[in-house]
């Protein structure tokens, strides 16, 4: 089986190899992973700043680059959302709503691909560690992809997760909003760090690019020593894929 493989912005340019694991996951369950060289940003900055027209220029940019049936999966609840849901709203009532509706039943988050598609059963190869995780907001309310990335941390024998008191709660980073408001931003980002610091674990999982960008980024300058990682990478260290 063949699927496409869209990276994000973030992917291509902060967690390559994030992508790479993510990739990796894929092919051992033996499927031949399609990467397009041309593919661009799913166009979710633009349409939270209200640059709806731009916005659908680069939305059918990959409606049109990615042409078949094949699946796309996306590393990233956020970007999938916008693809899976958002592209639907933007394009509503226009002639290309046909083929936008049809490009974005064939979206899906990496963990909800995972998790209820493929049905992985992965065997822990890791020592016994304790958890916790963050669910962005995106993937929480939009692409609703939160319970089989949390399913997929539970199902590993040597992890424990233990949930955040305020996992619902934004992180501060929100795109655009962390540039606009950054003293708002500041103070989301540290309350969620003290949540992060009473549950006593080792590490926080995030499948969000962006969202770890903001923690790990504030966690550095708060020396912090909980370690912020993507799933992905998480996954395929515990399986014994990754680094």
């Amino acid at each position: 089986m063949r699927v496409f493989f869209f990276s994000t912005c973030l992917g291509g340019i902060a967690y390559a190899d994030t992508c790479v694991n993510a990739i990796k996951l894929l092919q051992k369950e033996g499927l031949e992973v399609v990467f397009k060289k041309d593919q661009t940003c799913c166009a979710q900055p633009s349409y939270n700043s209200g640059y709806y027209e731009q916005s659908r220029i680069v939305a059918l940019h990959n409606v049109r680059l990615f042409q078949g049936d094949e699946p796309i999966i996306v590393p990233s609840g956020s970007c999938a959302g916008m693809m899976r849901e958002d592209y639907l709203a933007l394009f509503e009532g226009r002639s290309e709503f046909a083929e936008v509706e049809q490009f974005c039943a064939r979206v899906y988050d990496l963990g909800e691909y995972l998790h209820k598609i493929l049905k992985v059963n992965y065997e822990d190869r890791g020592m016994p560690t304790k958890v916790t995780w963050h669910s962005n907001c995106h993937a929480l309310r939009t692409s609703k992809v939160v319970n089989s990335a949390k399913a997929l941390i539970s199902s590993l024998q040597n992890v424990q997760l233990i949930e955040l008191e305020h996992e619902e709660e934004c992180c501060g980073f929100g795109g655009t909003f962390s540039i606009k408001e950054p003293e708002v931003s500041n103070a989301m980002v540290s309350q969620k760090i003290q949540d992060i610091l009473s549950r006593n674990v080792e590490y926080v999982i995030s499948a969000d690019a962006g969202c770890l960008l903001n923690i790990s980024g504030a966690m550095k300058k708060q020396q912090v020593n909980v370690k912020p990682i993507h799933l992905y990478d998480f996954l395929a260290q515990r399986i014994g894929l990754g680094a």
